[in-house]
């Protein structure tokens, strides 16, 4: 398993491609949008019922796909445990260039 860089980035923009690399198994990038996806239903759910379960579900589900994919195909540790706002910004700045159609999925 490659460790994740302890390299330090001064923005996000030069975190991002940073981010792509740790990305790059196409199982991995599904499992984060999976992930991703079921998080924002666990949110609309949240806000639709007022039941604040739905928030740890939304945490537990977006880290759990995603930890999967780095875990068992990317084979590297995941980048939030280094960068862990950068990270999260990663994952729906990702999520929106695969709907964008700029990232393979």
């Amino acid at each position: 398993m490659r460790p994740a860089s302890t390299r330090e980035f001064d923005s996000f923009a030069a975190f991002y491609p940073f981010y792509l690399n740790e990305h790059r198994n196409r199982t991995c990038r599904r499992l984060h949008f999976a992930g991703s996806t079921v998080a924002l239903l666990c949110l609309a759910a949240l806000v639709a019922s007022g039941n604040a379960w739905w928030l740890a579900g939304a945490v537990v589900s977006g880290y759990a796909f995603a930890w999967v994919g780095h875990f068992a195909f990317e084979k590297n540790r995941p980048a939030t445990f280094r960068h862990p706002l950068y990270s999260l910004m990663g994952d729906w700045v990702m999520y929106a260039d695969i709907l964008r159609g700029r990232l393979p999925f």
